[in-house]
């Protein structure tokens, strides 16, 4: 079975939605050195059940908030999810040293990730 693994915000000012959510929650936001301004969200212990995820910077016609399902295959479960009356939204891309991710839509147009991790994505 195929798990949700991965949340995002979208927010206009991500900093600022961190320190909200630690403030709140208690969540650890650490800005990750990637290309683009992202949030890296701890919300718990890894040893307790629940998923980690990210703050993105929002930009016009984004959603605010996306799931990222674990997959085996970005490949095999594109393949599904056209056949089954899904889109690719965001075809599949790297992310160096962490694994590969699309987005997709589903039937009723919302929007979601699939990911497949690998260390030596490039």
């Amino acid at each position: 079975m195929n798990r949700v693994i991965h949340f995002e915000f979208a927010a206009e000012n991500p900093e600022r939605a961190a320190n909200f959510y630690k403030k709140v929650f208690g969540w650890e936001g650490t800005k990750w050195g990637g290309p683009q301004e992202y949030w890296l969200v701890k919300t718990g212990p890894d040893d307790k059940p629940g998923i980690n995820g990210g703050i993105l910077r929002h930009q016009d016609s984004m959603p605010k908030t996306v799931n990222t399902v674990e997959v085996s295959s970005i490949e095999e479960f594109i393949e599904k999810i056209t056949r089954n009356g899904g889109s690719v939204a965001m075809p599949k891309m790297a992310i160096p040293g962490v694994g590969y991710q699309a987005y997709c839509l589903d039937t009723e147009g919302n929007l979601f990730g699939i990911h497949k991790a690998d260390a030596t994505a490039k």
